[in-house]
């Protein structure tokens, strides 16, 4: 990254344009762009937001967007590449235990396929008694008419 951040910082310094310039002209917050030039990518929530401004400020300085979105994807790549699976995994986990405590707090019933929504037994106890009660009458009424 700090390749692209230099390549960024000369392109911009021959040309004789000021941060403050290229902000207002990009539309890109003064910001982002110090810490662009600075390489200082991990001050950034939004990878995609990143990338953004990566095209936009290199169409602005005239260069090639394409080459300078290669190089930075590859970077992230091997950047990436050296975290540990584990780590990764771990961090899954963390974030998917702490959305079900949230879920939770909410008072939001935790729905995932490993368990089985819990039938309301209560419901299904009373329809059956009821089928029961009434074919006990029907077969009550049934006796009574062949006595007759």
């Amino acid at each position: 990254m700090n390749e692209i951040a230099e390549y960024f910082k000369n392109t911009r310094t021959a040309s004789g344009i000021s941060l403050e310039e290229a902000s207002a002209d990009t539309e890109i917050p003064l910001v982002a762009l110090e810490q662009i030039e600075e390489g200082a990518i991990g001050s950034f929530k939004d990878i995609f937001k990143l990338k953004e401004y990566l095209v936009t400020y290199s169409k602005y300085l005239g260069q090639d967007s394409t080459k300078i979105i290669d190089k930075f994807n590859e970077y992230m790549f091997e950047y990436t590449s050296k975290i540990p699976v584990n780590d990764l995994e771990k961090a899954i986990e963390e974030k998917e235990q702490k959305e079900i405590e949230e879920t939770i707090e909410m008072g939001v019933p935790v729905i995932t396929p490993y368990l089985k929504p819990s039938e309301d037994k209560s419901k299904s106890k009373l329809i059956l008694t009821i089928i029961v009660t009434i074919l006990f009458i029907a077969i009550i009424l049934i006796w009574i008419i062949k006595q007759i």
